[in-house]
């Protein structure tokens, strides 16, 4: 018989849920038993899971392997797909090898290379990958040149941080002063250059900040599967253009995004994501971990957590492709369960057989661009 596939998420995106259910559904029906940990004790993907506990917090990069390869070594984790402290688990691969745990994630001097964006830029710029313009600034003074020039060559200005992930601290620059035009109607990411400016000449620290033009859509983000020999197995974009989503396999996204998956080996799962400047696309944002979008390509018939999960256990699933490409669609928040105490119970241990999605719904929170709804 078969042995059930015990996998670890830990702090996750909301959106994972559907990762979670996409495990669970394995076409090869799998038992699946699924474990996660987080900060949040209404954090949905605890209540998803089979087993959860709350993370310490605190924990140094150090502290937190430590507490990993506890929680790997106590619940049997076969498959450990880490988000948080990923640079500091991944440089322990041995020590989690050794307590029979396959982590899903690149080695460390591809999550190095990925967490600076000045440095990934510079580093696909080297193997022909176009990438925008772009200044790295830690102050006004940088800050105004960098606009300035922009400006001069007839782009808007934004800018991020050089390190982070999921759009945080994204802010599209502006000269209209501060109106009622910005507090009449939903929030937006433009932003005065004066108040920026303000505030910069009232902080503590140096910035430390990527100032590029504002790019155009659409907006193509990869999904890949690369298998640790380097060899991608699945790259499938998915289109982003406002509201609406879609797919697609042109080669003018496709071939980039496998030149660094497998060019820096990026293995397992990793998202490639591209925008237009002008008239060709150019590198916009490479994550070293599954997208939280991931569970989409389901509408092309492809379960790529599952694939991903075979191949970290040594099982090759050989090219994945999808069968067919899904209509467009577009993405609609929806109801997901909690629990109503502060740390998830506990399921009874029930060997060999599926777990239920979710369980009995208790409260609610909705989980934000997950569920997709053909347009």
């Amino acid at each position: 018989m078969v042995s059930r596939v015990r996998v670890w998420l830990n702090r996750t995106y909301a959106e994972n849920v559907f990762f979670m259910d996409q495990l669970r559904r394995n076409p090869g029906d799998r038992a699946v038993e699924i474990h996660a940990t987080h900060g949040d004790a209404d954090s949905p993907v605890l209540a998803a899971a089979d087993t959860a506990e709350l993370e310490p917090e605190g924990l140094s990069p150090a502290g937190y392997v430590e507490y990993a390869l506890d929680q790997c070594q106590r619940r049997g984790i076969d498959v450990f797909v880490p988000r948080l402290h990923q640079a500091a688990v991944v440089a322990h691969r041995a020590d989690f090898e050794a307590v029979g745990t396959a982590l899903l994630a690149p080695p460390p001097e591809a999550v190095a290379v990925f967490h600076d964006k000045v440095i990934a830029y510079e580093a696909v710029q080297a193997i022909g990958v176009p990438v925008p313009p772009w200044w790295r600034v830690r102050g006004a003074e940088e800050l105004v040149a960098a606009v300035e020039e922009l400006e001069a060559a007839g782009h808007k200005a934004c800018f991020k941080p050089a390190s982070g992930a999921g759009g945080v601290g994204f802010r599209v620059i502006t000269r209209s002063p501060f109106s009622m035009a910005q507090l009449n109607g939903f929030p937006s990411p433009y932003v005065p250059l004066d108040l920026v400016l303000d505030a910069l000449a009232q902080a503590e620290e140096e910035v430390d900040w990527l100032v590029m033009p504002r790019l155009e859509q659409p907006e193509v983000s990869v999904d890949c599967l690369t298998g640790p020999d380097n060899r991608i197995r699945m790259a499938v974009g998915r289109t982003k253009n406002g509201r609406r989503r879609g797919f697609t396999l042109h080669e003018q996204w496709l071939e980039p995004a496998r030149a660094i998956a497998e060019g820096f080996g990026l293995h397992y799962l990793s998202n490639i994501q591209f925008r237009m400047f002008g008239d060709r696309p150019v590198l916009m944002d490479v994550n070293t971990r599954p997208a939280g979008g991931l569970h989409q390509l389901s509408l092309c018939g492809i379960n790529a957590p599952w694939a991903a999960v075979r191949l970290a256990l040594g099982e090759d699933p050989g090219e994945v492709a999808p069968p067919f490409l899904g209509q467009d669609y577009t993405v609609v928040s929806g109801p997901r369960p909690l629990r109503s105490v502060t740390v998830p119970q506990q399921r009874l241990e029930e060997p060999q057989q599926a777990r239920p999605a979710v369980p009995a719904p208790i409260n609610s929170v909705e989980v934000r661009a997950g569920q997709a709804l053909p347009l």
